[in-house]
């Protein structure tokens, strides 16, 4: 954008005054929520619902967010910049209609740098309104890393600085009880509540922290597992910004964008939803007994369908999602899996799968998202093993036959994974000749690689065959049992490939 058409940077003072009322009215509440984490995901997640629920009355507090990192101190400084504000953009379909909304969300009262203002980080622990510690560090972030603790001296990990902070606020109240905070940890990680809580544990006996404070954690605080799920994109390309820019009148270095789906389920007592009303807002969040059931329902069909079409849509030359599930035979197919035999075999009635299922397609066709099957692609082996393999085994288990399009699904994934090993990486060959590099754990890469090394695409013969995926189902390191005694896996995948090298779906 040149300098004659630079618009201002979005802050209170540009807001009417019935916008700069409405903004102050939220964030000039009490601090209810301490969030680590300043990235896209919580901000188009997390913070978007408490911006509703308090835009509807029924939240009524503010956050102070902080970074888990030093590395993101530059988008710290983006939202204090900006006041707080941010443009939050969601867009795609909903019950088959195209949906574009766009808010300004107002939730944050204050930016809090614990690397260099750590004195000012732990005084937060002293406030009396606060209620919830909301987090999302990745996977990596939410990991135990030996450490002492330096008075004065900020901790480096988030586990860490938790230790602390909470300790902190245990002497701040001598213990009291009624004190304890509400732990939402929003990191991708299987019972992330209980470590997190195994984290703090172990660093409280680093830090020489008492037994009493020990037990108050695991007494008064509630650590509790959770499930999100929604797609944030984040900012929009720098063309659709600029266009944006001229369009509102201003310049937001914070636009948001995601998908109108959104998920979040809590392990934790129904009754908690009247300190944290989102529910009550309308909003696609459960509190749940049992989080398993969700989590299963989640990596069995969003997850395996994502994981059965992007072999079989590699090897097909196909470069997205949307554009698999708009091929009329290719999106049949994805559908007739999930509905006919991914569900099935769940044999879960009481979360209405079928409606869930079809919440998935809608956004797998989302025009404004381009999910790329070769991310999808990434550590296929494993993903399968978890998100698909479980389903097929337990299908044959119940009905007595193999599942013919799970079944496809496999014969896809060890027909592509042929690889060979290159300067450039271990690569594989689509149906129609053009190589793809395979990006997956190299010791399975490699033992791959020695049982497909004398196959010959154009002159094989179906006993080769036999023999190459006879060995690959045997081995243990790459599938955890010997599929090869699965009594008639071994024909039923070489039949499929057989297929697959001549056919398409």
């Amino acid at each position: 954008m040149s300098a004659s058409t630079k618009r201002p940077r979005l802050k209170l003072n540009l807001l009417g005054n019935d916008g700069q009322r409405k903004c102050k009215e939220i964030i000039e509440r009490p601090v209810k929520v301490l969030q680590i984490g300043e990235g896209n995901f919580l901000r188009g997640f997390a913070d978007w619902m408490l911006h509703e629920s308090a835009r509807q009355g029924k939240f009524h507090g503010s956050i102070v967010v902080t970074q888990p990192r030093p590395g993101g101190k530059a988008k710290l400084e983006q939202i204090r910049e900006q006041d707080g504000l941010y443009t939050m953009i969601t867009r795609g379909l909903s019950d088959g209609k195209p949906v574009e909304r766009t808010e300004l969300i107002s939730i944050f009262s204050r930016c809090m740098n614990p690397y260099e203002e750590w004195q000012d980080f732990l005084e937060l622990a002293e406030l009396p309104s606060l209620e919830f510690v909301i987090s999302n560090t990745t996977e990596s972030g939410l990991k135990y890393i030996s450490s002492e603790y330096v008075e004065g001296e900020p901790v480096q990990s988030f586990p860490g600085k938790l230790t602390v902070f909470l300790h902190r606020r245990f002497e701040r109240f001598a213990g009291d009880p009624t004190r304890g905070l509400i732990h939402l940890p929003c990191e991708l990680l299987e019972g992330n509540g209980d470590v997190l809580r195994s984290c703090v544990l172990r660093h409280s006996e680093d830090f020489g922290y008492s037994d009493a404070f020990r037990t108050w954690i695991t007494e008064h605080n509630l650590f509790l597992n959770n499930l999100v799920d929604r797609i944030v994109t984040g900012a929009p390309t720098q063309d659709e910004a600029d266009a944006l820019t001229n369009r509102w009148g201003y310049e937001d270095q914070l636009i948001n964008t995601a998908e109108p789906y959104h998920f979040w389920a809590i392990q934790g007592d129904e009754a908690l939803d009247k300190k944290l009303p989102l529910k009550q807002a309308g909003l696609n969040v459960h509190w749940v007994k049992d989080l398993k059931p969700f989590q299963l329902r989640k990596v069995r069909i969003l997850n395996g369908a994502h994981t059965l079409m992007s072999s079989l849509g590699i090897l097909q030359g196909k470069q997205h999602v949307r554009e698999t599930m708009e091929d009329p035979q290719f999106g049949s197919f994805i559908r007739e899996a999930v509905h006919e035999e991914i569900i099935p075999a769940l044999n879960m009635p009481d979360l209405n799968l079928g409606l869930y299922a079809e919440e998935i397609f809608e956004r797998f066709l989302n025009p404004y998202i381009d999910h790329k099957l070769q991310d999808i692609a990434l550590n296929t082996i494993g993903k399968f093993k978890v998100r698909v393999l479980p389903t097929l085994l337990s299908y044959e288990q119940n009905e007595g036959n193999w599942p013919s399009r799970l079944l496809r699904g496999f014969a896809g994934l060890l027909y592509l994974y042929r690889p060979v090993s290159t300067p450039e990486g271990y690569q594989t060959q689509r149906l129609n000749g053009e190589s793809f590099i395979l990006r997956d754990d190299p010791q399975v890469l490699s033992l791959l690689a020695g049982y497909w090394e004398d196959y010959d695409t154009l002159n094989s013969n179906e006993q080769q065959l036999d023999r190459i995926i006879g060995s690959v189902l045997s081995d243990v390191s790459i599938w955890g049992e010997n599929l090869d005694e699965r009594e008639g896996l071994r024909e039923a995948l070489v039949h499929e490939i057989s297929l697959l090298k001549g056919e398409s779906l």
